[in-house]
């Protein structure tokens, strides 16, 4: 029986769900998911420019296991560009450490820690906001489930 996998630490979700390459229509597309800790693999070490160790300290995971999802991303994200493959982020047994969260009123784009609770936008007041954390169907690293009379509920 395989080990289960730990909960990886994700910094917070990213803007887009995924990349569409140009020029070719959304039915004709193959795709390639990236899970949410390969895209924090990317972010830490490509674009933060942190060494393995730091990145995988961030991660909450071995030095050797970030190195395997870092080259499982770049396979990915080279099949993707290679071959005219959409790319998809979602899944992982992850856990964001900060959310962030749109006014849907007047635009601004804010972070929150994931223990804060934010009703409210602190630009205008509006409470028609959005945790852009909800869009990627994260495991249970973030949001405990429990039931409550026949229905699941998040908190």
């Amino acid at each position: 029986m395989a080990r289960p996998k730990k909960i990886r630490r994700v910094g917070k979700p990213p803007i887009a769900m995924g990349m569409k390459p140009v020029g070719i229509r959304r039915i004709n597309l193959e795709t390639v998911t990236l899970n949410l800790d390969e895209y924090e693999a990317i972010r830490l070490s490509d674009y933060r420019k942190l060494s393995h160790k730091e990145a995988a300290e961030k991660l909450e995971v071995s030095r050797p296991t970030f190195t395997r999802l870092i080259d499982s991303a770049h396979r990915k994200i080279s099949e993707a560009i290679i071959k005219g493959k959409e790319i998809v982020i979602e899944g992982g047994n992850i856990h964001f450490n900060n959310f962030i969260y749109i006014c849907r009123n007047c635009g601004n784009s804010f972070e929150a820690s994931s223990g804060e609770s934010i009703d409210c936008c602190p630009e205008c007041g509006s409470e028609n906001i959005i945790n852009r954390a909800r869009n990627f169907g994260h495991n249970r690293g973030c949001c405990r489930r429990r039931r409550r009379r026949g229905r699941n509920k998040n908190f």
